[in-house]
């Protein structure tokens, strides 16, 4: 535990995708601070090999960790929850958060038994997503969507550029031809889109993503080490991001869009961790 006053979480990402997650912690524990880390020089993960995915997360938290000690890893990137959290945890003696895409609750509260399930190519694929399905939603029609074009768009709204209104009805179509009454946002990215999605599908009643979870989980974590809740959920920190700590060069506007998140920042570094741009698998998405 760090010996800060107030706990500090630290929220690991290969892109801007996990400032959602962030952003529910930082509503639901507005007394803790937060240190977000992105490789945003290895994204996408989708793009690389799993033995590449675990050694970048595992040397990227590792060293975050001895410059700024905190006290729970939220793992705030599906590709790299299905991979890495094993081998992390035993690495570190800090209590480690993964993402698990939201089949249980979406499969309670659609009412036509049809789920709709947004994530990346990879993740669609893997077979813990399987399952998940086979497990929770096995009376339920799943209809699987997974374009590498949703994470693109989502890293371009930092830069203020809109998302493509027919390029997204296009990639959405099956989910409104299915008449999905629920949709499973299986990518932390997915909830920074979640008005282009609403637009595109107003029909749609749930939207399902799994930061409140996350961050009732860290919640609990930290109860558990003795921290006072209440003293938690007194909000006092305008800028709660103590630092954020970027393997590559810092996206145009991100302190703006952070800040539009409620997620204002003390600090940013730059081609932080000294890893070098990743060899890409050919062929792999």
């Amino acid at each position: 535990m760090s010996d800060a006053a107030a706990p500090c979480i630290l929220v690991f990402d290969s892109g801007v995708g996990g400032l959602s997650v962030a952003r529910c912690i930082h509503e639901t524990l507005p007394g803790a601070e937060l240190v977000y880390l992105a490789d945003n020089a290895g994204f996408p993960y989708g793009d690389q090999s799993e033995p590449v995915v675990i050694e970048r997360c595992t040397g990227l938290i590792r060293r975050a960790l001895e410059e700024v000690p905190c006290d729970v890893v939220v793992v705030a990137c599906n590709t790299a929850s299905t991979v890495v959290l094993p081998r992390l945890r035993a690495m570190i003696d800090v209590p480690v958060v993964g993402v698990v895409p939201a089949i249980k609750p979406a499969a309670g509260r659609t009412l036509n038994g049809r789920i709709g399930v947004l994530a990346t190519p990879a993740t669609v694929r893997r077979p813990y997503l399987d399952r998940l399905v086979d497990e929770f939603a096995g009376d339920c029609q799943v209809v699987r969507v997974g374009h590498p074009a949703l994470v693109s768009w989502a890293e371009q709204l930092v830069r203020g550029v809109p998302v493509p209104e027919s390029d997204l009805k296009e990639v959405l179509a099956p989910l409104q031809s299915s008449g999905v009454d629920t949709v499973v946002l299986g990518c932390t990215h997915y909830p920074l889109l979640r008005e282009a999605l609403k637009a595109v599908l107003p029909d749609v009643r749930h939207w399902v993503d799994s930061g409140d979870a996350i961050a009732r989980r860290v919640l609990f974590l930290l109860g558990e080490a003795g921290r006072d809740r209440e003293a938690l959920a007194e909000s006092h920190r305008p800028e709660p991001v103590r630092a954020v700590l970027l393997s590559g060069a810092v996206p145009i506007g991100l302190t703006g869009f952070m800040a539009s998140l409620g997620l204002g920042v003390q600090r940013i570094h730059e081609r932080w961790g000294g890893l070098a741009d990743p060899v890409r698998a050919t062929g792999s998405t």
